[in-house]
C-alpha cells in the first residue's frame, strides 16, 4: 500500500514558545513588512502597521526587530487566497505546475476533490497526488472523494467505498469528504451512500445538488451535508443558504455563476458564502488567474471588494477547518499578498509560510521543485479491441420514423436540456454523433447517441477526461467518414495513453497529451494551454460552436446533473434517475 508523507499540519499551531518570545519582541522576527495596510478579515478594514513574522508565522502587528525588512509603503496585504473546492484533474496539470501556475496569482491553498484520478487509480491515486503536493510550498487540503463512481450508471476504475473514505480521512491532509453527487440516493436513504457521509465525523461534508430544493433538499440537509458548488441561479442559492448551507459562487472554465449569485452577497453579506473555481483550465489560468480573477469577476458584480476578499480567505479556511489559514492575525501561518495596487489584483510580492514565492507575477527560481507523478500512474487507456466506425453508430431499432432523444449542450453551462427530434431531420438540425467507450477494464462496453450544440459538420473529437468515471469520450459528424474518423481518435488515444485530439478525414489535425491517469499533462502550464488551444482551433474549423468544446463533451458523461447523459452503460434520464432508451418509436 502507498505510504504518504506529512504536510505541516493544516491546523493552526499552539503553544510555539519560539514564536511567543519573538511576538513579546524578545526574539527578533524573521520578517517585517513595513508600511503597508493591512486587511482584517475580522473587520473589514485596511490598517495602515507592520506585518511581523517568525518561522513561518504571523507574530504581530507593529514594528520591532527583524533580520529582514522589505518596505511595501503604499501596499496593500491580505492573506493568501484560497480556492473552497476545485479538481486538480480539470486543470490538465500534475500538481507541481498547478502549484508553479497559480502561487504567482495568490493562491496559496485549495481544498481539492480528487475524485477525478480516484474514478481511475483510486485510494493509490489519491495517496500519490497528496504524497507529491507535500513537497510543494502550498496547502493542498484534500477531501475524501465520496462518489466512486458518481453514481450506478458510471464505470469507473476503481470504486471507494466507506472505509476507503474513513482510512482517507485519518491522513493529516484530508480535511473532510468531498462532494456527495449521489444526491438521489442521499435524499432516498440509501444505506452505502449515508454511510460515505457517518465517517466523516466532525469534519465537513461537502455537497453536490444541482437545482435540489424544497423537501428533497430539506432531506439532502438533514443526512449532514453542508455545502454545494452547482446553484445556478439566485432563488436556488438563496434558499439553501437561508436553510444553512454553504453556497460557494463558481467561476470556471465551463460553468461560470458568480454574476447570477452576487446578489446573494450584495444583500445578505458574506456568511456562509466562499468562492471557487472549480474546474479551471490552463490558458484561462494563466491569461486571467484564479482566484484572484474570481474576486475581479465578483467586483465586477457589484460586490465589494472586502467581501470578496473574505469569501476567498478567512470564509474558505473557517469552513473547511483550515484554521492556520485565512487571516493576517498573529498565531496563523505567514500566507501574504502584497499588492501595489487592487484595481488589478495582481499581487507584487506572494509569501507561503512566510517565504517569498512569487514577485511581480514571477515564481521565485527553484521554490517550487519538480513533484513527478510515478511511471504506474500512465498508461491507464485499456479497450478490448480496437474500435472501428460501425460500433459507435446508433441507429434506430424499429425504423426510420423513430424519434430520437438528443443531448443539447449550452454554451457556459454544464447542463443539458433533453430535445426530441425525428431521426430523419438530424443532420438538418446539425446534430452530432456521440459515444462513450469504457476504458478502464476492457469491457467493451460502448454508449451510443447524439447531441446538439457541438456544431460539428465534419470530423471527431474525442477526450479521455469525461467526468467523473473518465471513459473515452467522442463526437463527431454523421457521415460514414466521420464515423470512421471517430473511431480513429479513439484508436489514438488508446495508443497514446489518452488526452484529447481532432480528426478529419482520418488525419490527426491536434493532439493534447494527458499521459497521468489519461487526465494530467507533466507538461508546463503554457505548454499544455498551447497544445489545448490548437486542438480547440482545429474543433472550430471543423464546425466547432463551443468556446470550450473539450471542456463541454467532458461533462456530458457525468450522470449527477440533469437533463440527459451518455455513459458506456446507455443514456440516463437524471430527472427520473435511471437508463433510458436513446430512440422512441412512434405508436
Amino acid at each position: 500500500m502507498l505510504r504518504v508523507s506529512k504536510l505541516s499540519n493544516v491546523a493552526k499551531p499552539r503553544n510555539n514558545l519560539a514564536t511567543i518570545k519573538a511576538a513579546r519582541g524578545d526574539e527578533q522576527a524573521d520578517l517585517i513588512l513595513s508600511g503597508g495596510k493591512v486587511f482584517s478579515t475580522s473587520t473589514k478594514e485596511w490598517i495602515e502597521t507592520d506585518l511581523a513574522i517568525a518561522s513561518g508565522v504571523i507574530i504581530g502587528w507593529g514594528h520591532r526587530r527583524a533580520k529582514e525588512v522589505v518596505d511595501v509603503s503604499g501596499c496593500y496585504l491580505t492573506p493568501g487566497f484560497i480556492d473552497s473546492h476545485m479538481h486538480l484533474e480539470s486543470t490538465k496539470l500534475w500538481v507541481d505546475n498547478f502549484v508553479a501556475t497559480v502561487l504567482p496569482h495568490g493562491t496559496t491553498a485549495v481544498a481539492a476533490d480528487p475524485h477525478e484520478i480516484a474514478n481511475v487509480l483510486g485510494v493509490d491515486g489519491v495517496k500519490a497526488l497528496i504524497e507529491a503536493s507535500s513537497q510543494l510550498p502550498f496547502t493542498f487540503g484534500v477531501c475524501a472523494s465520496s462518489c466512486v463512481p458518481a453514481s450506478k450508471f458510471e464505470s469507473p476504475g476503481a470504486e471507494l467505498d466507506a472505509n476507503d473514505i474513513s482510512d482517507l480521512l485519518e491522513l493529516e491532509q484530508v480535511i473532510g469528504v468531498a462532494e456527495m453527487m449521489n444526491y438521489p440516493g442521499v435524499i432516498n436513504g440509501d444505506d452505502d451512500v449515508l454511510a460515505k457521509i457517518a465517517v466523516a465525523g466532525n469534519k465537513r461534508v461537502d455537497g453536490h445538488s444541482p437545482g435540489v430544493r424544497g423537501l428533497s433538499l430539506d432531506a439532502y440537509l438533514c443526512a449532514g451535508v453542508e455545502s454545494d458548488h452547482e446553484c445556478t441561479t439566485y432563488e436556488e442559492a438563496l434558499e439553501k443558504r437561508r436553510k444553512g448551507m454553504w453556497v460557494f459562487l463558481r467561476e470556471g472554465s465551463a460553468a461560470k455563476n458568480i454574476g447570477e449569485l452576487s446578489k446573494l452577497v450584495t444583500k445578505f453579506g458574506t456568511d456562509h458564502c466562499a468562492l471557487c473555481t472549480d474546474d479551471r483550465e490552463p490558458r484561462l489560468l494563466l491569461e486571467e488567474g484564479h482566484i484572484n480573477d474570481c474576486i475581479r469577476v465578483a467586483v465586477e458584480n457589484g460586490i465589494s471588494l472586502e467581501d470578496a476578499i473574505v469569501m476567498a480567505t478567512s470564509n474558505a479556511a473557517d469552513y473547511h477547518g483550515l484554521t492556520n489559514l485565512g487571516t493576517l492575525s498573529p498565531g496563523y501561518q505567514g500566507d501574504v499578498l502584497v499588492f501595489r495596487s487592487l484595481e488589478d489584483l495582481k499581487p507584487h510580492l506572494v509569501y507561503q509560510n512566510g517565504q517569498l514565492v512569487a514577485q511581480d507575477g514571477k515564481l521565485v527560481p527553484g521554490v517550487v521543485r519538480p513533484a513527478p507523478a510515478p511511471a504506474w500512474m500512465r498508461n491507464t487507456v485499456h479497450l478490448k479491441q480496437e474500435i472501428s466506425k460501425y460500433d459507435l453508430i446508433l441507429s434506430p431499432k424499429l425504423g426510420q420514423d423513430s424519434i430520437v432523444r438528443v443531448i443539447e449542450v449550452h454554451e457556459g453551462s454544464i447542463s443539458t436540456t433533453e430535445i426530441l427530434l425525428p431521426f430523419l431531420e438530424l443532420e438538418a438540425h446539425h446534430v452530432n454523433r456521440l459515444a462513450v467507450v469504457e476504458r478502464h477494464k476492457k469491457t467493451g462496453r460502448i454508449g451510443r447517441s447524439f447531441a446538439q450544440g457541438f456544431g460539428l459538420q465534419s470530423g471527431a473529437i474525442a477526450s479521455t477526461v469525461a467526468h467523473d468515471a473518465h471513459n473515452l469520450m467522442v463526437v463527431g459528424g454523421l457521415s460514414d467518414q466521420d464515423a470512421k474518423d471517430m473511431a480513429v481518435a479513439c484508436n489514438y488515444l488508446a495508443s497514446h495513453g489518452g488526452g484529447q485530439v481532432v480528426v478529419q478525414n482520418s488525419e490527426i489535425l491536434a493532439f493534447t497529451p494527458l499521459p497521468i491517469a489519461g487526465l494530467m499533462s507533466d507538461a508546463s502550464a503554457s505548454e499544455v494551454a498551447n497544445q489545448m488551444a490548437r486542438a480547440q482551433h482545429a474543433a472550430r474549423t471543423l464546425g466547432s460552436l463551443l468556446h470550450e468544446p473539450f471542456m463541454t463533451l467532458s461533462f456530458i458523461g457525468l450522470s449527477v446533473i440533469p437533463d440527459l447523459r451518455l455513459t458506456d452503460q446507455g443514456l440516463v434520464d437524471v430527472r427520473l434517475f435511471q437508463l433510458v432508451e436513446p430512440t422512441i418509436t412512434p405508436k
